[in-house]
């Protein structure tokens, strides 16, 4: 935004400045001939001019410093939801034997990052009123700029994303801790039985709706981890900004692994009901937190991290089946899946090959400008 605005009216001729009153703005007055140019009263202009060209959306939307109170209130409301919205799989003695209320747990839980996020912002707008940061800039929701950039991350973000569950999968099989059945596809045809139609279809033309399900869920998947991201990804990522690229993305994902223990201690994910599964959920999810934290950083939107997430929830275990030997014994999830060991080492590829290409070092701000990390 321009630090002054531009008169509309023609510049007066010298006779005509001469005549000016004294009334008018000095920045439009004109020297007399042979005289200086008068340089206080246009400096005092557009310093004013400045001061009223700003706007709202031109509040800084990175803190000064971190707001720990708030953050404390995000963890708070956060974590302490996730105990309440899964205390029914606690009380009812069946852990995670009921598969429907386990869903329906699992995906309430979703929601409280963003319930963790409200109750932040509310404590934010009422400490800091004067100085409050425009909401949907700070979240990283909007704008979306540039479109092109943003845009086409996402779509990458969501085939990357894919791309490395399947890897994950290989590096499994690499390591003998996954059959795969990329001949047969006897993993691929268990599946479909529980697609009514597809196992009647041919089997390329199965494969293809299959593959377009993943998507279809990836979409639909998008509206619940959109509840997770805009409290890790969105709200926290910029709250923790002053801490430094590797601070922020290391104590999300720390934050964010044990956020999960209200299922992970039932044996969600791992099948292991204890410390060790909580571990694995926590470094899985510091590894996801520097991927997903770099599309946030890199692009300034919170949407990438949003469909990268989705991708992952609805793909994990699709893309899996359509590879493993369906004759085999069931492989350890703690090695196997994106979360586990096999997951650890393809991310830490990727987030290798990142740090390598400079991709850490300069991002844009929440409102387009450039920050150096």
């Amino acid at each position: 935004m321009s630090a002054s605005t531009e008169n509309s009216n023609p510049r007066p001729t010298v006779a005509e400045a001469n005549a000016t009153p004294a009334s008018h703005d000095p920045a439009e007055a004109v020297a007399p001939a042979g005289g200086p140019v008068p340089t206080e009263g246009v400096a005092e202009s557009q310093q004013a001019g400045a001061a009223a060209a700003q706007t709202p959306t031109d509040t800084p939307v990175t803190p000064a410093r971190v707001p720990w109170l708030e953050v404390g209130v995000f963890i708070l409301v956060a974590g302490g939801l996730g105990w309440l919205v899964c205390l029914p799989l606690w009380l009812s003695g069946k852990g995670l034997a009921d598969p429907v209320l386990t869903q329906i747990c699992a995906t309430t839980l979703m929601f409280t990052p963003l319930l963790g996020t409200v109750a932040a912002v509310l404590v934010q707008r009422r400490r800091h009123r004067a100085t409050i940061p425009n909401i949907p800039r700070y979240l990283g929701l909007w704008p979306l700029y540039p479109v092109g950039r943003v845009l086409g991350v996402t779509g990458l973000a969501v085939l990357g994303t894919y791309l490395l569950v399947l890897a994950a999968a290989f590096v499994s099989a690499a390591f003998g801790w996954l059959s795969l059945d990329l001949g047969g596809l006897s993993g691929f045809r268990s599946a479909l039985t529980g697609l009514p139609g597809l196992d009647t279809m041919p089997l390329g033309a199965a494969l293809a709706v299959y593959l377009l399900i993943v998507v279809v869920n990836t979409a639909a998947t998008a509206v619940f981890a959109f509840g997770e991201e805009v409290g890790w990804r969105g709200w926290l990522l910029t709250s923790l900004r002053p801490l430094g690229t590797w601070p922020l993305l290391v104590i999300i994902g720390v934050v964010w692994g044990l956020w999960h223990a209200p299922l992970i201690l039932l044996g969600y994910n791992f099948a292991r009901p204890n410390l060790a599964g909580l571990a694995l959920m926590v470094g899985a999810c510091i590894a996801l937190s520097i991927l997903f934290g770099w599309l946030r950083l890199r692009t300034g939107s919170v949407w990438p991290a949003v469909f990268a997430h989705a991708a992952l929830n609805a793909s994990a275990g699709m893309l899996l089946a359509l590879v493993l030997n369906g004759n085999a014994p069931a492989p350890d999830a703690a090695l196997v899946t994106m979360l586990g060991v096999s997951g650890w080492i393809v991310s830490g590829v990727v987030i290798l090959v990142l740090i390598l290409t400079g991709q850490f070092r300069r991002q844009p701000s929440h409102g387009g400008a450039a920050l150096e990390a």
